[in-house]
């Protein structure tokens, strides 16, 4: 089967629709948190044993752009450093109580709000997109290029 030339096109145009969701649904509920800071706190969240240096290179920075932003979700009291049980000389990121239940609210309305737009949907429709998007995650996944050591770190 061929793909219709506009296919990207009509991709691109759903991923904004979704961003615009998923924007939507966190801008209504006035969290204070910069997307740059959430997206920290999410990585954090997801990868337990991070420190600065493993944060900066999850985000493409210079250990001093990561070591800022910490010292931001720190101030604010989303995160903590502590010492790393294992190896007293490295400091481990750790988010606060307050900033696992930021992101579990964030998540919950944002689930609310796409399912809000899939329940506009007919239910054979939102099988296929789910079947799309299965299988573009896997073809995603399995053209993920490595990074290139060259290219320099950008600041946050």
């Amino acid at each position: 089967m061929e793909r219709p030339p506009d296919l990207a096109a009509a991709i691109d145009a759903a991923a904004e629709a979704f961003v615009g969701v998923l924007d939507s649904a966190t801008s209504r509920h006035q969290v204070a948190v910069p997307p740059t800071q959430l997206r920290v706190l999410a990585l954090i969240r997801d990868r337990p044993e991070t420190n600065v240096n493993g944060l900066a290179e999850l985000l493409d920075v210079v250990p001093s752009s990561a070591s800022r932003l910490c010292d931001r979700l720190e101030a604010t009291g989303l995160l903590r450093r502590t010492p790393d049980p294992r190896d007293r000389r490295e400091v481990r990121l750790v988010l606060t109580a307050a900033a696992v239940t930021l992101l579990t609210e964030l998540r919950e309305r944002r689930h609310r709000a796409v399912q809000a737009v899939l329940d506009r949907m007919p239910p054979r429709a939102q099988h296929e997109l789910l079947l799309a998007l299965l299988a573009f995650g896997q073809a995603a996944a399995a053209g993920t290029p490595t990074a290139q050591p060259d290219t320099p770190a950008r600041t946050a």
